[in-house]
């Protein structure tokens, strides 16, 4: 068997013949430290190998092996951790010059969680700065990039997970969602990503404003099999005593055991605008083609009537996530403005200016859509729409919404990193605007390969769950997975 057929194969495979004693830990962990040194100079997936820790864990599982020692979830199977969460011993830049050299005293407790479950981490992927983007640049070096187009970015925040996925290096690996930042460069990049519901994987470590109620960020799995994130989110799931209020305090359920069990009887209700967004008419005839799949095999499928106007909450994402951004990052705003990305700058600048009246009209207004999108639920299993509007931009180019429809916008590399005078909350919310709703209203939700447009870029398509039924997204995913398996097309880079 080659090395790239290896690589090609699912975790739960290769943790089998881990086990099986087939290869060994540490011989597929140095195969993908070998990939990520062949692709990462086009990519830029990863921001730092953690070659030693790497190897030391492989090692370790394989003493257990030998020991005849059981294995945890994640067998030995090299996996990575976006450049948001803390790994001991190792930088977390977060994307930015402040924390170029910033060391972590201790793991996040998701990272915790997979060291335990005997996860190999090979490194660091690549984040926009502070995770505020829709795309994956930062000052730190050139821009992360889309193995199927290296002219086009991987989407954000989460594109160096996504990229590194795509070029080979590992089946799976970490992500998080505040907005969309799994799904959208899952949809971007043709593999499957799904963020659970709010509270399901603790935040814990992960910033000084981690807890749920005021942070929509979720971590959770991207991979090119639905079982590999089923598997992954297991691992990463669960409550924990010293936890973050919202929390959920009971144990998450086995996301594998009943994953193939269909949905037959099941109401899916779609969408393909939510009756106020501007969609690439392609992303709309690739997703109404694949919710055929669906009902070939039971499922019922409605058009919803999506009775909130969308248009209201761009404001709405704008304050909040504004404001958070502020409170997070003023520190390093007030040390030097200029060595902050031209967007994370503006973000901070309009976020001091944000009052107290507007920030509780916006949680108001953030209720009232929980209640609308928990209503919704009572008479549906699902809700699909596209992940995105629109497939994966240009590194050069923004898209942005403009008297409520996409607008494509040229970028220099002066405006990315100097100064521009670009509607931020625009270009951030076109990006998001199916994604970041289900973050506000806490439902788990992810996106599915559904397939390509005529310029061979992939799109994907949002299926979100009731709360607390990741069960029921990875059943709707795994269908759509055994119907039109999409991981037999990949890039070659």
């Amino acid at each position: 068997m080659s090395d790239s057929n290896l690589l090609n194969k699912s975790a739960i495979e290769l943790k089998s013949l881990i086990q099986n004693k087939k290869i060994s830990s540490i011989e597929l962990t140095k195969l993908a430290l070998e990939k990520i040194e062949e692709t990462n100079h086009k990519t830029n997936a990863f921001l730092t190998i953690t070659h030693d820790l790497a190897i030391n864990s492989a090692k370790l599982v394989d003493e257990k092996i030998a020991k005849g020692s059981p294995l945890g979830l994640l067998g030995g199977v090299p996996t990575s951790i976006k450049d948001m969460e803390p790994v001991k011993g190792y930088r977390t830049t977060k994307g930015s010059l402040f924390l170029e050299n910033s060391i972590s005293e201790i793991d996040q407790l998701g990272v915790e969680r997979i060291k335990n479950e005997d996860g190999v981490i090979l490194g660091k992927t690549n984040v926009p700065e502070f995770g505020a983007s829709g795309g994956t640049e930062n000052k730190l070096g050139d821009d992360c990039r889309n193995p199927w187009n290296l002219d086009h970015t991987p989407g954000g925040s989460s594109g160096g997970t996504a990229a590194a996925i795509v070029s080979g290096v590992h089946p799976f690996a970490q992500g998080s969602d505040g907005g969309g930042s799994i799904r959208i460069p899952s949809s971007f990049s043709g593999i499957y990503g799904i963020k659970g519901t709010q509270g399901r994987v603790p935040r814990r470590h992960a910033s000084r404003m981690s807890w749920h109620p005021v942070n929509y960020s979720c971590m959770g799995p991207m991979s090119w099999y639905v079982k590999d994130s089923a598997l992954l989110l297991q691992a990463m799931s669960g409550p924990h005593p010293e936890a973050e209020p919202g929390t959920i305090a009971t144990p998450a359920p086995d996301f594998l055991k009943n994953i193939d069990a269909g949905i037959k009887g099941k109401k899916i209700a779609w969408s393909s605008n939510l009756n106020c967004r501007s969609v690439d008419p392609e992303v709309i005839k690739v997703n109404k083609q694949a919710m055929d799949i669906f009902e070939k095999h039971g499922a019922i499928v409605e058009d919803l009537e999506f009775n909130i106007d969308l248009n209201e909450y761009e404001e709405l994402d704008s304050i909040l996530s504004i404001a958070l951004n502020y409170a997070n990052n003023k520190s390093y705003y007030e040390q030097d403005p200029f060595k902050l990305m031209p967007h994370v700058r503006n973000t901070i600048e309009r976020g001091k200016l944000i009052t107290s009246e507007q920030y509780i009209q916006a949680l108001t207004k953030l209720y009232e859509l929980r209640d609308y999108i928990a209503s919704l639920f009572i008479n549906y299993d699902f809700i699909a729409t596209p992940t995105s509007a629109f497939t994966a931009n240009k590194c050069d180019e923004k898209h942005i919404v403009e008297n409520g429809k996409l607008k494509v916008v040229k970028m220099t590399r002066e405006d990315k990193f100097i100064e521009n005078d670009m509607d931020y909350s625009s270009w951030n919310f076109a990006c998001k605007q199916f994604t970041a709703l289900f973050n506000w209203s806490g439902n788990p939700g992810a996106s599915i390969p559904s397939g390509f447009t005529k310029y061979n870029m992939p799109v994907g398509l949002q299926i979100v769950g009731a709360k607390e039924n990741e069960v029921g997204v990875l059943q709707a995913s795994r269908v759509f997975e055994l119907e039109k398996p999409w991981q037999n097309k990949r890039p070659i880079i």
